[in-house]
């Protein structure tokens, strides 16, 4: 019989995972509060202001807008800032779609970069090759967690009078040379959605030190208002993207889990470095002095095929899993290889005339390590997976060494 389980072998692991979303009876005492206080919109209610003020102190920022989830919270930011119909919006093709996605919304053109093969991260000399005079923003991601290399796209961005809106939206507590991301560009937009590492189901807020662009987002949350205004009265254009009283009382509770959870997440990440760099074909990602926190929203290692007898990323990922070890090869093309970007230029598409005299033609774009790697190496163990103890990341990497060992049984 052969050894792995994906053949019928037994099974390195059994037992469960930790499960998520976390919570005990302080959320539902919090929820019930909400239902009792019969006040459960943000208007009325002081959950949602209280969240605002906690996290921007937690953060470090001067000021914190919540909203509905994080992707209204990147459209919002970017049309905060300034960018406008025709600009151009730069950002890392190895992403979640929403982290482009809203610069359309904001009638934007995204632009997409190449990646480091080291961090998976945008890369900053790739960002400096595609400003032209119409870019506007870059959208740096602090990809599962990691900081993006903030000096070198701050530096660049000041020296083109560019606008930087991070997503942070994995990256809960991260940190780059000790400063709280979101609090490093001109905004930060964060998700608060089930997967993250704090979440009410869904949400999302953005950070900023500057005024001028906390009065822009206040104004689009809320319909066109302004601070200060009065009810009906309606200067900008806006829509109603405001976050529930009970969403934000989750989140206070949330919230003072988190730097114990993410003091967690980095043991286990650690951990993981020391022993799954012993096994031949696993690379876990390089460590970067200027980080000093990684949220690890996921511990991403490099897989390389040639190692495990030539199996691809997908057989590897079945075969571990099978093993009751659950990894993800998360964002398996690159961003502009999904249909909504590819039929962006045809005639028949809705944002068609954005590209009209100056289009991008993604069905032609080749960025060569992000196509390698979301299709050949990236590898993801989810944050949940890292709240667990010493001897659940044994069987991680029991799991994945056993894959290795029998990796000539895969070709069956």
């Amino acid at each position: 019989m052969s050894e792995l389980a994906i053949h019928g072998g037994k099974r390195v692991r059994t037992a469960p995972w930790p499960a998520w979303p976390m919570f005990d009876q302080r959320e539902i005492d919090a929820v019930t509060e909400v239902i009792k206080s019969g006040k459960w919109g943000c208007n009325t209610g002081t959950q949602v202001r209280d969240f605002q003020k906690e996290f921007a102190e937690f953060c470090g920022a001067k000021h914190c807008i919540c909203l509905t989830n994080g992707t209204a919270a990147l459209e919002v930011a970017l049309r905060a800032v300034g960018v406008r119909a025709g600009d151009e919006v730069i950002v890392p093709a190895y992403t979640f779609v929403a982290t482009a996605s809203c610069a359309l919304m904001a009638n934007a053109i995204p632009v997409f970069v190449d990646i480091q093969p080291g961090t998976y991260n945008m890369d900053p000399e790739a960002v400096r090759r595609a400003i032209t005079e119409r870019t506007k923003a870059i959208v740096p991601v602090h990809l599962g967690g990691r900081p993006a290399d903030m000096d070198a796209i701050m530096a660049i961005a000041e020296r083109h009078k560019l606008k930087v809106v991070e997503d942070c939206a994995q990256a809960h507590a991260a940190e780059w040379k000790g400063r709280k991301v979101g609090t490093l560009g001109h905004a930060g937009a964060f998700s608060f959605q089930a997967s993250k590492n704090i979440n009410s189901g869904e949400g999302g807020c953005i950070l900023t030190n500057d005024d001028e662009v906390m009065r822009g987002c206040y104004s689009l949350v809320n319909l066109g208002r302004v601070i200060g205004g009065e009810w009906y009265q309606h200067d900008h254009f806006g829509s109603n993207f405001r976050m529930t009283e009970f969403q934000a009382a989750i989140l206070r509770v949330q919230l003072t889990r988190l730097p114990e959870q993410a003091a967690l997440r980095e043991r286990n990440a650690a951990y993981l470095d020391e022993q799954l760099s012993k096994i031949d074909g696993v690379r876990p990602m390089g460590p970067d002095p200027r980080i000093t926190r990684n949220a690890y929203h996921g511990y991403i290692f490099r897989y390389d095929a040639r190692q495990f007898n030539g199996a691809p990323k997908a057989k590897f990922l079945q075969a571990v899993g099978a093993e009751g070890v659950p990894l993800a090869g998360l964002y398996g093309k690159p961003l502009y290889k999904e249909k909504l970007f590819q039929d962006l230029m045809l005639p028949a598409s809705p944002l068609a005339h954005l590209f009209h005299g100056h289009g991008i033609d993604y069905a032609s774009l080749h960025l060569p390590v992000v196509e390698r790697i979301s299709v050949e190496e990236s590898i993801w163990v989810g944050q949940r997976l890292l709240l667990g103890t010493k001897e659940d990341m044994d069987d991680i990497v029991a799991a994945i060494a056993k894959v290795r060992k029998h990796c000539g049984e895969l070709a069956k």
